[in-house]
């Protein structure tokens, strides 16, 4: 039988309340906090004491930080929303950091290290995160093997299909090296690569109308896995690859990339990794050699656009840009709410779209625990065959694997740090899944 949350009720505080909660301060309490060495201070703005603790887990330094910040800003909101509460248990929030500063992106040993922090202490109900599909699969293993669990986790922006489903491009084991128990603790309120993939090289033969392409990967797990699936799906559509090459993100330049791109006669090129890895020195370089109106396609891994506009000095502009979902203020209903709501507190225009997808992973853990009787082995069990209604991205359920019914993909064309909203591609399943 699948479990039933309604979600449109989370929006009954008044939005005067929310501002006067939602980003409190720590909290004395007879929790126990996540180390300060990772975790920002526990938030806090309910009534009593928290019982249970929902970290984020989130590159918090780097091109991403904009972005990641307001993502946390978001999860508070939501806790705030709900007086901080999840139906008879208050919560307290604590925003975790995976990234270095020397690298500027996720680490892999702090992946692991916060991941071994969460399954420690017994305090912490569940994980919203990863922000990358690399740092996911370090942490989900260890939150499997939690004490009293599996630990439960919803990324918001995870794209790896290899983490929850075998498919055409798996690495040996996947997923069910990620579950030792047997298992599942992991979900995600996004869309897998292997319709954004699909979306995209549909995108490429109808609107961008290449009979080639060049593919370059950042050769990270979210990019390799992105560019292995548009080069089959672009293969599949009669767009010949005229070659794919990995780019150092440590290197000065890319000029020898552009110019092996330029040399194989590609009609554009594709870029399968995230902004920052360098991605905008790369698109610095091929502009040089290529020029302002080569074609090019970006997948979300660039997002938010104004890292993809600062970094690259602006010559994106022009460039094509993926990422699931609709544009926030297309969503409707609950989503409209969260978009007028959250605007007023975070002061910026509108949130990113993937701030949208971090308040409804909020959400769907939040009814977890909900729906549990507080333990972390139920909260997670609580995270599948979900049935979500009038969520703050719609209507939508999550399956046993743990991935989401939810499907569009949203196409913009980059303009200074923003991106002009082109059009909306819904991939056949059977295209995309084949």
């Amino acid at each position: 039988m699948k479990k039933r949350v309604l979600l449109g009720a989370l929006f009954a505080c008044a939005a005067a309340a929310v501002a006067a909660t939602a980003f409190a301060g720590s909290t004395k309490s007879s929790i126990t906090p996540l180390p300060s060495s990772s975790c920002g201070k526990l938030q806090y703005g309910g009534s009593g004491s928290p019982q249970l603790i929902v970290a984020s887990d989130l590159p918090l330094q780097g091109a991403n930080r904009a972005l990641t910040t307001e993502m946390n800003k978001a999860i508070a909101y939501m806790l705030g929303q709900q007086g901080w509460k999840a139906g008879k248990y208050t919560v307290g929030f604590q925003a975790c950091d995976d990234s270095t500063a020397q690298k500027g992106s996720w680490d892999s040993s702090k992946c692991t290290s916060n991941a071994n922090a969460y399954a420690q202490n017994s305090d912490v109900a569940g994980v919203i995160g990863t922000f990358n599909s690399g740092c996911a699969k370090l942490e989900i293993p260890i939150a499997n093997r939690a004490a009293k669990g599996p630990l439960g986790m919803v990324s918001p922006s995870n794209t790896y299909p290899g983490l929850t489903v075998k498919y055409a491009g798996s690495a040996p084991g996947e997923p069910n090296v990620y579950y030792p128990t047997g298992k599942r603790n992991y979900a995600r309120v996004v869309w897998t690569d292997q319709f954004q993939g699909a979306a995209d090289a549909i995108f490429a033969k109808s609107k961008m109308h290449l009979k080639s392409v060049y593919i370059l990967t950042d050769k990270e797990t979210y990019g390799n896995g992105i560019a292995s699936i548009f080069k089959t799906k672009a293969a599949a559509l009669g767009i010949k690859v005229k070659g794919t090459q990995g780019w150092d993100p440590n290197a000065t330049s890319y000029e020898s990339l552009a110019n092996a791109v330029k040399s194989s006669g590609a009609q554009g090129v594709f870029l399968g990794g995230i902004v920052c890895l360098n991605g905008g020195k790369v698109i610095k370089d091929l502009r040089a050699v290529l020029g302002a109106k080569f074609p090019m396609l970006m997948p979300d891994g660039f997002t938010p656009f104004s890292a993809t506009g600062q970094t690259s000095g602006n010559t994106s502009n022009g460039a094509y840009i993926s990422y699931p979902g609709i544009p926030v203020k297309s969503l409707k209903g609950a989503g409209a709410k969260f978009v007028a709501g959250f605007t007023k507190v975070n002061g910026k225009k509108l949130p990113d779209p993937y701030t949208a997808y971090a308040a409804q992973a909020a959400q769907v853990l939040l009814g977890a625990i909900a729906k549990s009787d507080g333990t972390r082995g139920d909260v997670s069990s609580k995270l599948f065959n979900l049935k979500v209604t009038n969520g703050i991205l719609g209507n939508f359920s999550i399956n046993a694997n743990g991935d989401t019914t939810l499907g569009t993909v949203t196409f913009g064309q980059m303009s200074g740090q923003n991106a002009k909203f082109i059009g909306l591609i819904l991939p056949p399943s059977k295209f995309a899944l084949g």
